[in-house]
Parts: structure tokens; C-alpha cells; sequence
């Protein structure tokens, strides 16, 4: 006897785009619809760059795996939903309906009737991040979202009077809440830091705020792909690195969303660009700026989950916003290798300009631009600094300064 298929729809703005099917477990395949085949030539990255549309069924494992949370977060969701935390085609059918990006994935068509919100007071946001060990994300009974990661994130909606709120029905999310971690306290603090220096510099889109509720601080950042306009929210899609590539974060190795556990490297996430940006050259631009970005705030954790495109059309793709800023350097027990290695070097701290000038020519892409980009980088983020973007006497104001004036020194113009 035949296995029985089953199948989850896939949503995209609205339309029913794609079907992931699974008749026997751990397969998961995309097969897109007639209405996908129509509106976008072959080969777009409609949901992916790993997906490229077409009439045949494609292996969607990987892409689907991408959507869920890592760690505990993912060892509780699979508890609460009554399922193994390898069954990822059942989490989606669980947890599906709010996802990063524009997708939403369903039995059924979705429908807005069911969205809801419960409004959180102080206490009761407070309680809430005390829970996300049980709660991760905040998901309870009537949730239907997920989010990857395996930094504690509570998922929240931002109402019209202020208020902060718990999606339910599968109602949008519009800011994540990040707890501080207890094991490297300070740590959303420094992220805040450095999300305004990504601002200042043109590198992000996210909004940032510091609040505290219960016992420490939270960083409460909107959702770059999440946008509201005239009372509106639209959801804005996109994928990670390891989704576009089809990696599995996971992988044989444990540790394949970073380059030496065998995930993404910038050669392959510039050969994307290449591919789909619809003006290649800017985007390559755009890529040597973030990754002298990253290493003026000696974020050595920018593996291929925590770098994304944007996709705004049905045929192209953009260099996401940075959204995960996290100065590794400043806690000496966290990692000091780079996530992916820059014109070779691997230890972040040594990362010179050069390098990062020797990264931009494997791709291919002209050295004189590059260095161009990278020095532009550098003075918009001293400025930001002289300017008291963020408070002068901050340990990451310090490392970016040291590390700026090493960078040009060490490769004078």
C-alpha cells in the first residue's frame, strides 16, 4: 500500500503558492501550484533561492528545517505540540502560521478571523520572559508562530495604543523581545549599542529599544520583515543564508550554520547576489560594508543564521538588514573565530582591511570598490560615535574605536 501523503499549503501575500508534501518522514518536498507557475518566469526564487520555481517537486527539508527555533527553545515547542523535535513537517503544521518572512503555512487557507492579541501588562510581561524556558517565544495553546534562533525571544505585537501583546491565532508579530542572558550579562545592552551604530551607518532598518520588566534588562527590536503602514501590516519575505543555500543549520556536524562545521561562506552568499540581485555590484557593495561592520564590533557569531536576503520581487533578492549585532568579542567565553572566514583570516581580531579586500576579489568584485565601501564604513561608524550615537565610555565604544584606527592604519589609503 502506497504511503499516505501529507501535505501542509504554503501562503505567500495572499496566494496559495506552494504545497510542502511528506510521505514518508524526514523528506519534505515543495511542489509549487499553478498560480506560482504564473506569476513569476522559471527559476525565480519565488519562496527561495533553493527552491527555484518550477513544475517538480523539490527537496524543501532543509529550507523548512530553517524556520524553526534551535536548542531548547525547539526541545519545549516540540513538547507542547506532542512531537519529535526532528518532525519538523508537524512543528510547521503546529506552529506555522507566523513565520520569519512573508510565508504562512496551513492545513487549511488561512484566514485573519482568527487573529487575536492578549495584551500584556508589566507584571504580566514580566512573568512571560520568566516562563520562556517553558513558553519559548511565548508560545502557549492558541500560537501559532515560530521563530529560528536560540537566543531566549519573546514574539510580540505592538497594538495602536502602545501596549505590548501575545499573538494569537496566528496573528502577525511585529517586535521580538530579547532577555538578557544570565551566563553573559550585559549582552542585549551591547547589542542595542551596536544596532545603533548599524543605523547610523545605514546598515539597518531595525528599531531598538532598551526596557526592563522583572529582574534585568530586554532589547525590544522591530521586525525587518515586518512593515505597518496607514494601520496596515504587511508581512516583507525573506529567508536566512542557510535556508537560501539549502543548509541544514544542524547538520551532521551540530554546527552547520557556521563555515568550518561546513555551513554558508561569503564567497557562496556573494555567488547568490550575483545570481539574483537585480544590481549585483551594490549588493556586493552592501556586503563588504556588513562585514566591516562586523568586524568593528568583533561580531564573530554572523553565521548563515544570522544573515539574510530580502526578497522584493518574485525574481530578485537584496541583502537583509543586519539584524543580529552581538559583540562577541567583549565576553572572552564566547568565540573569537570568525563564522565565516574573511580573505582567509578565520580569527576575527585579525581581520585587516586587505583581507577584507581579498574577500571582495574572490567573488569577484573590484578591490577598489571594495576598499572604497569598507573605509566609508569605518568613518560613518567613528562618526556616530563622535556624535554620541551611543554613550562614549561603553566597552563597545572603546572596541570600535581600537579596531577602527588598527584597520586604517594597517592599510593606509
Amino acid at each position: 500500500m502506497a504511503a499516505r501523503v501529507k501535505r501542509l499549503g504554503v501562503w505567500l501575500d495572499g496566494v496559495h503558492v506552494a504545497d510542502l508534501e511528506q510521505r514518508r518522514w524526514p523528506e519534505i518536498r515543495c511542489r509549487y501550484t499553478p498560480a506560482a507557475l504564473e506569476a513569476a518566469p522559471l527559476n525565480s526564487p519565488l519562496i527561495s533561492c533553493s527552491l527555484p520555481l518550477g513544475p517538480r517537486p523539490l527537496d524543501a527539508a532543509a529550507f523548512c528545517r530553517g524556520l524553526l527555533p534551535e536548542g531548547q527553545a525547539l526541545q519545549a515547542m516540540a513538547a507542547r505540540a506532542g512531537v519529535a523535535v526532528d518532525e519538523t513537517f508537524e512543528l510547521l503544521a503546529r506552529y506555522g502560521r507566523d513565520v520569519a518572512g512573508a510565508l504562512t503555512i496551513a492545513e487549511g487557507t488561512p484566514s485573519e478571523s482568527n487573529f487575536g492579541a492578549a495584551p500584556y501588562n508589566a507584571e504580566g510581561l514580566a512573568a512571560a520572559i520568566e516562563e520562556l524556558d517553558e513558553f519559548p517565544l511565548g508560545a502557549h495553546e492558541d500560537s501559532e508562530l515560530s521563530l529560528a534562533g536560540l537566543q531566549d525571544k519573546l514574539l510580540l505585537v505592538r497594538l495602536g495604543d502602545g501596549r505590548w501583546a501575545r499573538p494569537t491565532g496566528g496573528r502577525p508579530s511585529t517586535h521580538i523581545l530579547k532577555a538578557d542572558d544570565a551566563r553573559h550579562p550585559g549582552l542585549v545592552v551591547a547589542e542595542a549599542h551596536c544596532l545603533r551604530l548599524a543605523r547610523a551607518a545605514d546598515l539597518t532598518t531595525v528599531d531598538s529599544e532598551l526596557a526592563r520588566f522583572g529582574d534585568g534588562p530586554c532589547l525590544i527590536v522591530s521586525r525587518f520583515d515586518r512593515a505597518v503602514a496607514g494601520g496596515e501590516l504587511r508581512r516583507i519575505h525573506q529567508e536566512d543564508l542557510c535556508q537560501a543555500l539549502g543548509v541544514d543549520p544542524v547538520g551532521a556536524s551540530g554546527r552547520a550554520k557556521y563555515e568550518d562545521g561546513g555551513g554558508p561562506s561569503l564567497r557562496r552568499l556573494a555567488r547568490l547576489l550575483d545570481e539574483h540581485a537585480p544590481d549585483p555590484a551594490a549588493q556586493l557593495d552592501r556586503l563588504v560594508r556588513a562585514i566591516t561592520f562586523t568586524v568593528l564590533i568583533g561580531n564573530a557569531d554572523a553565521h548563515g543564521k544570522n544573515l539574510a536576503l530580502l526578497h522584493p520581487t518574485p525574481t530578485g533578492v537584496e541583502l537583509a538588514p543586519l539584524y543580529d549585532t552581538v559583540p562577541t568579542a567583549l565576553w572572552p567565553r564566547l568565540r573569537t573565530r570568525a563564522a565565516m572566514a574573511i580573505g582567509g583570516q578565520v580569527e576575527l581580531a585579525d581581520v585587516s582591511l586587505a583581507d577584507i579586500c581579498r574577500e571582495a576579489r574572490a567573488w569577484p568584485h573590484p578591490e577598489e570598490r571594495a576598499r572604497e565601501a569598507a573605509v566609508t564604513t569605518i568613518g560613518e561608524v567613528v562618526r556616530a560615535l563622535d556624535e554620541e550615537a551611543i554613550p562614549g565610555d561603553s566597552d563597545i565604544a572603546r572596541l570600535v574605536r581600537e579596531r577602527a584606527s588598527r584597520l586604517l592604519a594597517a592599510s593606509p589609503l
